[in-house]
C-alpha cells in the first residue's frame, strides 16, 4: 500500500510543481484516503510540500524568475498567520463549502481567460493590499494544513502581478516558507507528541515527491508556454475543487 501511495505522490509532485505548486491539497486527500491517522496527515503532506517547491524555487532561482524584491509584502504576515492557523482547530462543514466556491470561481476564470495584450504587463502593486492577501492566505492555509499556493495563484493572475511563470515562481516560494511555519504549528497543536513517529512509516512517499518535483519542474521553466501554465493552473484548481465539494457533502450528509 505504501508503495502504491508514493506512485500516486510522484504523479501529484510531477503535476503541480510544473505550475510552482507544491500538492499539499492533494497529499492531504490520498493520506486520508489510505487510512492515515488525521493527527499526522499534515505533517506528512507539508513535509512534502516543503521537499518539492525547496527543488522549485531553487530552479526558479537559477532561471532567474523569483522576483525577490517583490514578493515580501506577501511573506512578511503569512508566516505567522499560517503558524497561528496552524494552532486553531475549527469546524470544517462552512468553511470548505465556500472554499470550494472560491475554487470554482478561480478555476474556471484561469481557464476561459482569454490572451489579453496585457496579460503580461505588471501592474503597480499596493504593499499593503498584498501584505494582507498574504496574510488571510496564510492563516486559511495553516488551518487545513498545505501552502496557500492555490490560493494564491488565481490572485496574482488577477492583479497582474506578473507573467505566469514568475507567479508561479513567487507560489512556490510562498509556500515554502507557509509550509515551514503551518507545520510548526501543526505539531505544537499536537496533544501527544509520540504521534509524530508513526509518520516515518511513509517514508517511500519522501523519494517519490523530490524525483516527481523535479520532473515537473523541469516541464514548467522549460516546456510549457505561459498561456498553457495559466490553463494548466486552472485545471488542477478545479480538482482540488471537486475534491473539496465532495468532502463537503461527506461534512453534510
Amino acid at each position: 500500500m505504501k508503495l502504491i501511495l508514493a506512485g500516486m505522490f510522484f504523479v501529484t509532485a510531477a503535476l503541480y510543481a510544473s505550475v510552482g505548486f507544491g500538492g499539499g491539497s492533494t497529499y492531504t486527500a490520498l493520506l486520508i484516503v489510505a487510512g492515515t491517522d488525521y493527527q499526522i496527515v499534515p505533517i506528512i503532506a507539508l513535509t512534502c510540500n516543503i521537499l518539492v517547491v525547496s527543488g522549485n524555487v531553487i530552479r526558479y532561482g537559477r532561471e532567474r524568475i523569483v522576483p525577490w524584491t517583490r514578493i515580501w509584502p506577501l511573506i512578511i504576515l503569512s508566516v505567522p498567520a499560517a503558524w497561528i492557523g496552524g494552532r486553531l482547530q475549527i469546524s470544517e462543514a462552512v468553511f470548505i463549502g465556500l472554499l470550494c466556491l472560491a475554487l470554482f470561481i478561480a478555476g474556471v476564470r484561469l481557464i476561459a481567460q482569454k490572451r489579453l495584450a496585457d496579460s503580461d504587463v505588471m501592474r503597480p502593486q499596493n504593499l499593503w493590499l498584498n501584505a494582507a492577501i498574504g496574510g488571510g492566505i496564510g492563516f486559511f492555509s495553516g488551518l487545513v494544513g498545505i501552502g496557500g499556493g492555490i490560493f494564491l495563484a488565481p490572485i496574482l493572475h488577477f492583479l497582474h502581478w506578473g507573467k505566469a511563470k514568475t507567479i508561479a515562481a513567487t507560489c512556490s516560494l510562498f509556500i515554502l516558507v507557509n509550509s515551514i511555519s503551518g507545520i510548526g504549528g501543526q505539531m505544537a497543536k499536537l496533544s501527544d507528541l509520540s504521534r509524530i513517529p508513526d509518520a516515518f512509516a511513509y517514508w517511500p512517499v519522501i523519494p517519490a515527491v523530490l524525483i516527481g518535483g523535479f520532473i515537473g519542474n523541469h516541464m514548467g521553466v522549460f516546456k510549457i508556454s505561459d498561456r498553457a501554465l495559466k490553463r494548466l493552473t486552472g485545471v488542477l484548481i478545479l480538482l482540488v475543487a471537486i475534491r473539496l465539494a465532495y468532502r463537503w457533502l461527506t461534512l453534510m450528509f
